[in-house]
C-alpha cells in the first residue's frame, strides 16, 4: 500500500522554524528520510518551495481564476509531501509519528488509490495501465 503524507504548517508553524537552526532542521530531516530509506519504505518525497512562488487555479468561474501566492486565505500552507510503501495503515501512521516536526506543523496522511482500486474493465484504467508500463520503461531505460 502506498500512503502520501503531507506536510502542512501554520503560520505560528512556520515563523517558529525561522527561530530554527537550519543545519539542525536538515540533519533531522536527513535522519528520517535515512531511516526510511534502508527500511526500503521510502518511494518519493520532496520539499517544496515558499508559497509566493506558487499559484492557485480556481475552477469556480469560467473560465478558471488563477491567484499568484501567497494565499491569504490558506490556514495551512502544503510545504512537502513523502510517498511511502508500507503494509497497512498502521505502519504508515508509525513513520508518520516519526517525522521530526514541531509545533504548528501537522502531516496529512492519506493512502495512495492503485489501479487494483477501480474497476479493471474501464477504458481509461486500461490505458493508465499501459502509460504506467511505458513511464517504468522509459525509466528503466534511462538509468541504465
Amino acid at each position: 500500500m502506498k500512503y502520501m503524507l503531507i506536510m502542512r504548517a501554520t503560520d505560528e508553524g512556520i515563523a517558529a522554524y525561522q527561530d530554527l537552526d537550519f543545519n539542525e532542521v536538515i540533519a533531522a530531516m536527513g535522519a528520517y528520510n535515512e531511516s526510511m530509506i534502508k527500511a526500503g519504505v521510502l518511494l518519493a518525497g520532496e520539499g517544496l518551495s515558499d508559497a509566493k512562488e506558487g499559484f492557485v487555479v480556481d475552477f469556480d468561474a469560467t473560465p478558471p481564476v488563477v491567484t499568484d501566492g501567497p494565499y491569504a486565505e490558506a490556514k495551512e500552507l502544503f510545504n512537502g509531501f513523502w510517498i511511502i510503501g508500507v503494509s497497512s495503515k498502521e505502519e504508515a501512521e508509525e513513520w508518520a509519528k516519526r517525522c521530526p516536526l514541531g509545533p504548528g506543523a501537522r502531516l496529512e496522511v492519506r493512502r495512495v488509490n492503485e489501479l487494483e482500486d477501480f474497476p479493471q474493465d474501464n477504458e481509461w484504467i486500461q490505458k493508465e495501465a499501459k502509460w504506467r508500463e511505458e513511464a517504468e520503461g522509459r525509466l528503466g531505460a534511462a538509468s541504465e
